[in-house]
């Protein structure tokens, strides 16, 4: 029974300290709405490339999640294909607000997982 014991404990601290470096999925439409809760913060969304655009290892792609659209600027990893299902994790970066409406809000990408359905 103790080593039983053990081992549930030790599994218990590994999975605890997994989950705490994971930041929450947020909705883009949450993000739409209120930038401001979200600025400068790491956040990780998950939907479709629907453009990108880049070179040279760097550039920008665009993430539609059902909810609203976000533009990721990567410097690391290199610019997704379209259509390509992806999680991205970074921080979020203000973009307009004109006339109660947010404009042109974005991430800095700072790690990724994609899973391509071709």
């Amino acid at each position: 029974m103790k080593k039983t014991s053990i081992i549930l404990g030790v599994s218990i601290a590994l999975l605890s300290l997994a989950l705490t470096g994971c930041p929450e999925r947020i909705r883009i439409g949450d993000i739409s709405r209120d930038p401001g809760r979200y600025h400068d913060k790491e956040v990780t969304v998950a939907g479709r490339v629907v453009r990108s655009y880049g070179g040279a290892g760097a550039g920008v792609y665009e993430v539609d999640d059902g909810t609203g659209t976000i533009w990721v600027a990567t410097e690391k990893y290199g610019v997704p294909t379209k259509d390509t299902y992806i999680g991205v994790t970074g921080r979020v970066v203000p973009g307009v607000t004109w006339a109660g409406k947010n404009y042109g809000n974005g991430m800095r990408e700072t790690r990724r997982r994609t899973h391509d359905t071709r």
